[in-house]
């Protein structure tokens, strides 16, 4: 079934393996970013036990927009930890409860919670990066092309900070759901994606009622699918992008991340594409991966 097999595929990156035979971290487990609906939003944060450099990691814990405590795996954080990084495993509102649109709201929501504690955390809070793979990598170049900013006059102090992030490396993201594969196709629980149709159920609250009603209509789907595609938020302020992308992607063609690379060229955004050769979506090995990465935050996490 695809959609078994893309959540194993991108559970690669989540699920690295463990470089390291000690930990050479601290974790803590289930953090409280925020709530919604009476549900607590949570990370688990590893700092590393010395020489900390004062810059974090988001990860965010994303496949199909899928996400468990299950996919938080310490493997992962051994290449950014070793470097001092503190890494933030974010879990968001999981299809198919929650659609696209809900589950960034809970990214910008972490991202604030981070840089409101960032002195509790020992990160600076405008050297934050972020990164994922497949739709984790899709949230991601969404927090560092459209970062909301913050409201001073919120009561609450998490939402006066804004989500802007500083630095992006990811693996195989869709960034244009209206051009998907080729100009013109629509991906939007359709297609390629058909198998993930639950976060593309858009919705409305219908006046009088106030119940929830599904949005039919394409057009104002096909709206909702811009507003949710990285590549039209792209401006010469985006945060510097690092893709890496196998050129046999059959479910998130190589061609999404060719598309945000221009756009991010066009606007004089550093970004860069590294091409995997004959490999699909998710290969052996990907925890080698996870360094070209770290030096990527290593380069635009410099302090000034």
């Amino acid at each position: 079934m695809l959609s078994r097999f893309f959540l194993a595929a991108v559970a690669v990156v989540a699920l690295a393996p463990a470089a390291f035979a000690q930990p050479n971290y601290t974790r803590t487990e289930d953090v409280i970013y925020g709530r919604k609906h009476g549900l607590a939003m949570t990370m688990d944060v590893f700092a590393p036990k010395e020489k900390a450099n004062g810059k974090g990691i988001i990860f965010c814990v994303s496949g199909g927009w899928f996400s468990s405590k299950e996919s938080v795996n310490p493997g992962f954080v051994g290449a950014f930890v070793e470097r001092g990084y503190t890494v933030f495993a974010v879990l968001h509102g999981s299809q198919p409860k929650f659609t696209i649109p809900e589950v960034l709201d809970d990214m910008h929501r972490a991202v604030r919670f981070i840089k409101a504690n960032a002195k509790k955390y020992n990160v600076d809070p405008d050297k934050l990066g972020i990164a994922g793979g497949s739709a984790g990598g899709h949230l991601s170049l969404m927090q560092g092309c459209a970062p909301k900013e913050g409201d001073p006059k919120s009561k609450d102090p998490v939402e006066q900070q804004s989500s802007k992030v500083a630095a992006v490396a990811c693996f195989f993201p869709p960034t244009d759901f209206l051009n998907y594969g080729k100009e013109g196709q629509v991906a939007l629980g359709d297609g390629t994606l058909k198998g993930f149709r639950p976060p593309f159920d858009f919705w409305e609250r219908e006046k009088g009622t106030n119940k929830l009603v599904v949005i039919e209509d394409q057009e104002r789907r096909k709206a909702i699918g811009k507003a949710i595609s990285p590549l039209y938020h792209v401006t010469k302020d985006s945060a510097p992008a690092l893709i890496v992308h196998g050129d046999a992607d059959l479910l998130v063609p190589i061609q999404q991340a060719e598309l945000i690379i221009t756009k991010l060229k066009d606007n004089k955004v550093p970004c860069e594409l590294v091409v995997k050769k004959g490999l699909a979506h998710g290969w052996a090995g990907m925890d080698k991966d996870l360094v070209t990465l770290a030096d990527w935050f290593d380069k635009y996490l410099q302090s000034k």
